[in-house]
């Protein structure tokens, strides 16, 4: 079924109850960031090359970071600019305590933002409920993820619409695909969200990859409507040929390359990890890489996490000057 097809939509559920019980969920925990310092971004060659290679991006009027987009050819639109409730696995959100969390996404949204972006492994899900409890639900495009092979993925998503406190979730990706072979490993999975996307229960469907095994594997299929790639200048937290994938740079070059093929064949791509899950430190490594990722015309919307006010406004302004220039 085609991403963009019209889905009747309704108001956030209010006071639905949160579905009792829990499953285990080992996917995507990130490690701890590494201790040594990162390196200084803008004299790589290879990702000069990246930039240089990438798709120019479109000439018009100004862009900002809060603009509405369109996810590759799902004809779905959303901000730009999503708030990312997954830094360090959900723990820097869900250590505000869910209170101040869904206050601080009330912030963003008063910004513009839009885009949310959480994952059943971030526990996050009931602060996105709170955040939304009252607003319009037209207002928002909601992305969630399904980590490992649940027993039986429908019931599963059940359990996400009713913690997010919504009918419907606007993209579902398969999460933390780490195999050249996760098409098949997490089939059930897959046959899952196409029958949840026929039914109206998700309106588009993709995958977030850690490794390039995984990456190309997901260029290859058909299944992906979207990629969540992880890109920045110098590979932090980036996808390489190994596995584990926690302690050394990815390779920009074969990230982008693959991301090349995934917009030639019309798949929306949002960027993750452009801070390297915070370890940019230095206010000048957050702008190069921002003005990097958003000037590359590799991908649609970014996905960043906040902790602070400061932070949303400081993302903002960043991607407002790398759009302008």
């Amino acid at each position: 079924m085609d991403g963009g097809r019209k889905v009747k939509r309704r108001d956030v559920i209010r006071g639905s109850a949160l579905a009792a019980g829990s499953i285990s969920l080992n996917g995507c925990r990130s490690a701890a960031p590494a201790r040594s310092t990162v390196p200084g971004i803008g004299g790589s060659p290879a990702a000069a090359g990246a930039v240089e290679q990438a798709a120019a991006p479109a000439v018009g009027t100004k862009r900002t970071a809060v603009d509405r987009i369109t996810l590759g050819s799902t004809g779905l639109q959303t901000s730009r600019l999503a708030f990312g409730t997954g830094a360090m696995s959900g723990d820097k959100l869900r250590g505000l305590g869910r209170e101040r969390a869904s206050k601080l996404m009330r912030y963003a949204f008063e910004r513009g933002i839009t885009f949310i972006d959480t994952a059943k492994a971030y526990d996050t899900h009931d602060i996105v409920k709170e955040a939304m409890r009252g607003l319009d639900r037209e207002r928002f495009f909601v992305m969630t993820k399904m980590p490992n092979v649940p027993q039986n993925p429908l019931a599963e998503l059940d359990r996400y619409r009713s913690e997010l406190g919504t009918d419907y979730i606007d993209l579902l990706l398969v999460h933390c695909a780490r195999t050249p072979t996760w098409d098949d490993d997490r089939k059930r999975v897959t046959d899952a969200l196409l029958e949840a996307q026929h039914r109206q229960i998700i309106r588009s469907r993709g995958v977030s990859c850690h490794g390039l095994p995984a990456l190309r594997r997901a260029v290859e299929v058909d299944f992906p409507q979207v990629h969540l790639v992880r890109v920045n200048p110098i590979g932090v937290k980036m996808d390489g040929e190994w596995q584990p994938d926690r302690d050394k740079l990815g390779d920009v070059t074969a990230v982008t390359e693959q991301v090349k093929q995934m917009r030639a064949k019309g798949r929306g791509v949002i960027g993750m990890k452009l801070l390297g899950e915070g370890q940019f430190k230095d206010p000048e490594e957050r702008e190069r890489s921002i003005r990097f990722v958003m000037q590359s015309g590799l991908v649609d919307a970014v996905t960043i996490g906040f902790e602070h006010e400061h932070e949303v406004d400081e993302a903002i302004e960043r991607i407002n000057r790398a759009l302008a220039s």
